[in-house]
């Protein structure tokens, strides 16, 4: 049986968009993409016409809202060496106004009739484009005598450019008074924008005659160079083959808690009080990882690379030597700068462009303050899904609220999804009439192998991490207050 060609597709201009598209647009078709005000539509229309033109096709825009003038300046935005696109321009304008001109629509019979008509199959006919955008062809339901009409004149006019060899994009305003689902009904696509009261933009295709495409909600990014679109991360949509190996720590007696280290592929979860070393236990993993010459990221969400470089330094870890060399990025994530969507595809970026082999999140809280959207816990369920089945070690700094109170791993119900949990805590020690505070460590899950259940001491110094040997006579640690008395 003969393998099912995809049909040819053509560049939407915008890659996370071609990527929820399965490739792209099928071309000699009609799409529509409906959104309210500031939603995007006409750079997303531009966008078009941009990709277009990078291929030497010839694009036009029919403009029914913004003048040329209006739209070559947004074009600059996105690239300033391209504008040889051609912009029909029929938005009223101030003559208008002043001389109480009138536009016609086509005439019931024949799509060819009218001033308006006339003058778009001129230009067309003249220029022959190969893509066109019309922005907004909801203008042209206001000037027709019935809805009838307008769907009939609609439809007739887009069978019109489709058999002028043509691929049409064309956007429609929506509100609870105007609804568009005869456009609906008559496009071969469909791509709805959104902006919610909070400012949380999406894009969601809603139909593709003849084509997949990803569904649901994808958050989106508008700014002066134009649109992003970050398509929703499906775990189960990415793989690749990963041999499960033990990753060293570089500290012997760590190594040997974990029966050989952590596992490619693997989810760990790091968690203790704020201060105990955790960040520091899993750069050293990717300090051991450079010396291989795989590259590791750390996504800092709490702390600016200067002070992990100033802390690295201090315990013997060369961080600013290894971003020098590219095995190490530190990438700082702004508070509610970034969507759920977004930080999702700059891990996919590290992964799938830089074959990172380490991810770090720090912290998971602030994971959770820090990206707009709700349920943080299914976003990072889905990141960290995704690294798994990339043969990704992912490490999650978690860090513990309290230093009383019960024994509790993550405030954030995540620990479900480690395959291995190391937590770290402060003890009181008890000798005689002194009481010092030290620091521990013990390993409460690995499921590729064994480990060492026993605690050990934790010193981090100017030589890095030291363990000692199993802390004995230690009590009340599930209660919340270890301490460590020793035997007189």
């Amino acid at each position: 049986m003969k393998e099912k060609q995809l049909p040819l597709r053509i560049s939407t201009g915008v890659a996370g968009l071609d990527e929820i598209l399965s490739g792209g647009l099928i071309p000699n078709r009609s799409y529509l993409v409906r959104g309210g005000p500031g939603t995007g539509k006409t750079t997303l229309g531009l966008h078009f016409l941009e990709a277009g033109m990078r291929k030497d096709e010839k694009g036009l825009i029919i403009s029914f809202n913004l003048g040329e003038k209006e739209l070559r300046e947004l074009m600059k935005g996105f690239n300033p060496d391209l504008q040889n696109f051609s912009v029909l321009d029929l938005s009223p304008n101030s003559r208008f106004f002043s001389e109480v001109e009138s536009y016609e629509i086509f005439a019931p019979s024949e799509v060819e009739r009218g001033p308006i008509t006339k003058t778009i199959i001129e230009r067309i006919e003249a220029e022959k484009p190969k893509r066109i955008a019309i922005d907004s062809i909801s203008q042209l339901r206001y000037l027709a005598s019935t809805s009838a009409q307008f769907h009939k004149q609609i439809r007739s006019f887009l069978y019109f450019l489709i058999e002028k060899g043509t691929t049409v994009l064309f956007t429609s305003e929506v509100s609870s008074t105007n609804p568009d689902d005869d456009m609906q009904f008559i496009s071969d696509g469909i791509i709805s924008l959104s902006n919610s009261p909070e400012g949380l933009r999406t894009l969601s295709p809603l139909k593709y005659l003849g084509s997949g495409f990803l569904s649901g909600l994808h958050n989106l990014k508008l700014s002066a160079v134009g649109m992003e679109v970050f398509p929703r991360l499906v775990p189960q949509n990415h793989a690749r083959p990963f041999t499960l190996e033990a990753l060293s720590s570089g500290v012997p007696a760590l190594d040997e808690m974990l029966c050989g280290g952590l596992e490619r592929g693997t989810i760990t979860l790091i968690s203790g009080p704020s201060g105990t070393g955790k960040t520091t236990l899993g750069m050293n993993f990717m300090k051991e990882a450079a010396r291989r010459g795989e590259r590791s990221v750390i996504f800092s969400f709490e702390e600016d690379p200067e002070l992990i470089f100033h802390r690295a330094d201090s315990i013997n870890i060369p961080a600013r030597v290894m971003v020098e060399k590219g095995t190490l990025s530190i990438q700082r994530i702004e508070p509610l700068q970034y969507t759920p969507g977004e930080f999702a595809y700059m891990v996919r970026k590290e992964v799938e462009e830089k074959n990172a082999r380490i991810i770090m999140i720090d912290s998971t809280a602030g994971y959770r303050v820090s990206l707009q959207g709700e349920d943080p816990v299914s976003h990072l369920h889905a990141v960290c899904k995704y690294l798994q089945n990339m043969g990704v070690a992912t490490i999650l700094i978690n860090e513990k609220e309290h230093l009383t109170g019960s024994f509790r791993i993550t405030e954030l119900g995540i620990s479900y999804m480690a395959d291995n949990i190391i937590f770290l805590d402060y003890i009181e020690r008890y000798k005689g009439s002194i009481i010092e505070l030290k620091k521990a460590v013990g390993i409460l899950k690995k499921r590729m192998s064994g480990f060492d259940s026993s605690l050990h001491e934790l010193e981090i110094g100017p030589n890095g991490i030291r363990i000692s040997e199993t802390l004995r006579n230690l009590k009340f640690i599930i209660a919340g207050l270890p301490s460590w008395q020793e035997p007189e």
